[in-house]
């Protein structure tokens, strides 16, 4: 498993255990702006203080989360080592998630927006990262 550095990327729907990508299998899985906090300074601030979210955030290494200061409810998908999809929460402010047995990896994105997309237990993704170079 790809050790990431903060940053961005893009998030890939890829499919469950069962092939189905979640209504997204013509276009090859559904792409999604994410946040890489991958230093401890990075996954300790998370989305705390943010009003929204453009994307989501993966949080790695991350096997729990909490949404004490947060100003908004989020959903919470925890990832095993492989990025399939464990399990995934709705959050309001002031919790404490439990942690998660095998959970590696943590997205966080808007209260409602991982079921439009598709992410949901059993779900593999991938993440892409965007070259700081891209474009140049």
């Amino acid at each position: 498993m790809a050790r990431w550095r903060d940053g961005r990327g893009e998030l890939v729907v890829v499919g469950g255990e069962d092939g189905d990508l979640g209504g997204f299998g013509d276009i090859g899985g559904l792409r999604v702006p994410v946040e890489i906090a991958a230093s401890y300074r990075a996954r300790t601030k998370g989305l705390l203080g943010r009003d929204s979210v453009a994307g989501m955030m993966l949080l790695s290494p991350a096997g729990s989360v909490h949404t004490f200061g947060m100003r908004m409810p989020i959903d919470v998908a925890y990832l095993d080592r492989r990025l399939t999809v464990i399990a995934v929460r709705t959050m309001p402010p002031g919790r404490l998630g439990l942690p998660r047995l095998r959970s590696r990896h943590v997205l966080e994105a808007a209260a409602g927006a991982l079921e439009g997309w598709g992410v949901r237990a059993g779900v593999r993704v991938e993440v892409r990262v965007s070259s700081p170079s891209a474009g140049t």
